[in-house]
């Protein structure tokens, strides 16, 4: 077997208005059509895809507090972090800088799923 491409990661989430909100319009992420029968928000992510699953019973946790990188998450590339984080910081979000030093930050949607966002 050979792995060519990651085609798309899916996550779930409880709350489809709020997920919307927080990948569309806070990440400004590209939202494509889908036709499937279940609730749920596809985006595009370059060449990949990011899906959102609606589950009204998901829990989500952090299995490390205080280093939220260590914790299962997505990571995306952004171009200016500080751009980021003012987006963020606009939306009331809160964030913690990645522990290497990089410019990297990590950041929790509604339902507590963890976002990288590298520069």
């Amino acid at each position: 077997m050979q792995i060519e491409q990651c085609l798309h990661t899916a996550i779930l989430v409880s709350d489809l208005g709020k997920a919307e909100q927080f990948y569309g319009k806070v990440l400004g992420l590209e939202k494509i059509s889908r036709s499937l029968k279940y609730e749920g928000a596809w985006y595009q992510v370059g060449s990949n895809q990011l899906h959102i699953i609606v589950d009204k019973n998901t829990e989500v946790g952090l299995t490390n507090t205080e280093k939220w990188g260590r914790n299962p998450h997505i990571a995306l590339k952004v171009t200016d972090i500080n751009s980021a984080i003012a987006q963020l910081t606009q939306h009331n979000y809160s964030f913690q800088m990645s522990a290497s030093g990089r410019a990297a930050l990590f950041v929790r949607d509604p339902d507590g799923n963890m976002i990288e966002l590298s520069q």
